[in-house]
């Protein structure tokens, strides 16, 4: 029988999850229903439709909507082929096993670096060095550096989950290794490559310390590939400026309305994907 000591333990420790749990979903609870509370009603068609005007004292954050997406799909078509790329080379080409341990424990170690050391290093090697200057590019290419070690290492995970057998079954009927990666391999790992994707997208849409020192905060309304060379302040930029320098604080809720509505979007996505392949796969 259990004694009267370790009832009492076991209730303690159990009302502590308990409580930790109620004050955790409390506490999320608490911070998006005010950011929604306060931003929703400040978010109008005129605001995300306008671009700034000075002269008029009109608001508007089409431009940093833009140039959010810019960003999402600059970074996305650099750092797409190179974490894949790299994840298939150490998974299925690499002999050296040391120095594959070598360069996963770098990237685990890049990922854990705080962005605004990115920042700098983007601002003095694609800025100064290079002569890009403050722009979307110079931005892009620094969260590439920031979220190839998450493309790499979910692609590096997928791929080992890809069984054994299916190669040898390949290889077996005469296919030659690159036949084998991109008809067996890669489609086997798609749900990986995807999620990554996914997640990378939601750090894109959510940084700024990076992009501070990179992207500019200019409020422009450019083209796509005119963008690109040119500075510009993306969402989480915006909201930091109307916030801090501006006392636009009904814009800066606004803005992380939107914000918050769309990681949860991004987060609902990448879920579902999961759920996809497990079927796909299990039937």
């Amino acid at each position: 029988m259990i004694s009267n000591r370790r009832k009492l333990f076991l209730w303690t420790v159990r009302g502590g999850m308990w409580l930790a749990t109620a004050l955790t979903g409390a506490l999320t609870l608490f911070i998006v229903g005010y950011v929604l509370i306060q931003g929703i009603p400040n978010i109008t068609w005129e605001l995300i439709s306008t671009e700034p005007s000075y002269l008029t004292e009109r608001i508007g954050i089409l431009p940093d909507i833009l140039n959010t997406v810019y960003m999402i799909l600059a970074t996305l078509l650099l750092v797409l082929p190179l974490g894949v790329g790299a994840a298939v080379y150490l998974t299925e080409y690499a002999k050296n096993k040391k120095v594959v341990a070598v360069i996963e424990y770098a990237a685990e170690a890049l990922a854990g670096i705080p962005s605004i050391i990115y920042g700098l290093v983007g601002m003095l090697f694609f800025c100064e060095f290079f002569g890009l200057r403050k722009s979307l590019i110079s931005g892009a290419l620094t969260l590439v550096i920031m979220n190839l070690p998450t493309i790499m290492r979910n692609t590096q995970e997928s791929l080992k989950t890809v069984p054994q057998s299916y190669r040898e079954g390949a290889f077996g009927l005469g296919a030659g290794k690159w036949r084998v990666v991109r008809t067996v391999v890669l489609p086997g790992c798609l749900d990986g490559v995807i999620t990554g994707c996914i997640l990378s997208v939601g750090r894109i849409l959510g940084e700024s310390a990076a992009l501070l020192f990179t992207a500019g905060v200019a409020h422009n309304l450019n083209g796509f590939f005119e963008a690109l060379t040119a500075p510009g302040s993306t969402l989480t930029i915006a909201l930091y400026f109307y916030a801090k320098e501006d006392g636009e604080f009904g814009v800066a809720f606004a803005i992380a309305a939107i914000l918050m509505v769309l990681a949860f979007l991004i987060n609902l996505s990448a879920t579902a994907v999961t759920k996809y392949f497990q079927k796909k796969n299990a039937v």
